[in-house]
């Protein structure tokens, strides 16, 4: 079995680390452990990011939803994954969505100060975030970039891809049609063809009109030739 150490290392903020090294600043910097109980709440939508907070076991929920417009979109994240860092830093430091625990699972969390006294000790660490931070703007602003000539599916998965993490699993989009038409810039006939197309092609599955789900987000976008 995997220890907390070995499945740090499967991170980004981590990869090239030694196990060693890992366990060697873990000893020296304040890490707290968290335990959640099912359906226990985590993070509240606009709580501020004052910790790196790394899921080590279990699985959370993700749930963003628009405070104008009939619109909600959530996702799930397994151990080990770790929780949106790009609100640690910047002039918007608060969460836009809400994290709740799925089943009972454990959060490894490390103040904002701490974690910066950290990047200081090993360029190791300093890359990988400034690599997670950069990478995750480039994408936003490419996507943002092709949207004035992306087709409505293209569009979709521009959203989809823009509110979830590569290893986002069970996505499931809450809207009102007119409402989404207004977040794709599109009219209703062609929001409705385009999701008809998804659910013929099996991308995705709809208990009703106005709720989709995605259970494989790598099959969503790739499918529809769309790189991240």
């Amino acid at each position: 079995m995997e220890n907390i150490f070995d499945k740090l290392l499967h991170l980004p903020l981590f990869q090239g680390v030694s196990q060693e090294r890992l366990q060697e600043t873990v000893e020296k910097v304040p890490f707290h452990f968290l335990k959640f109980r099912k359906g226990e709440k985590i993070l509240s939508c606009g709580d501020v990011c004052t910790h790196v907070r790394f899921i080590v076991s279990g699985r959370v929920k993700l749930e963003y939803e628009s405070k104008v417009l009939k619109f909600k979109i959530s996702h799930e994240l397994e151990a080990p994954e770790v929780i949106a860092p790009d609100y640690l830093f910047g002039l918007d430091t608060c969460y836009p969505f809400s994290v709740r625990a799925i089943d009972n699972c454990g959060i490894l969390q490390l103040a904002k100060q701490d974690y910066v006294a950290m990047l200081r000790t090993d360029d190791v660490f300093l890359f990988n975030i400034l690599n997670y931070l950069s990478r995750n703007s480039q994408v936003r602003k490419s996507q943002l970039l092709n949207l004035g000539n992306a087709s409505v599916l293209e569009r979709l998965v521009m959203l989809v891809s823009a509110f979830t993490s590569q290893k986002s699993q069970n996505i499931t989009m809450t809207f009102r049609q007119r409402d989404l038409c207004r977040i794709l810039g599109t009219r209703r006939p062609a929001l409705v063809s385009a999701i008809s197309f998804l659910k013929d092609n099996g991308l995705i599955d709809m208990s009703d009109s106005s709720t989709i789900s995605i259970a494989s987000r790598h099959r969503f976008i790739n499918q529809l030739n769309t790189t991240e």
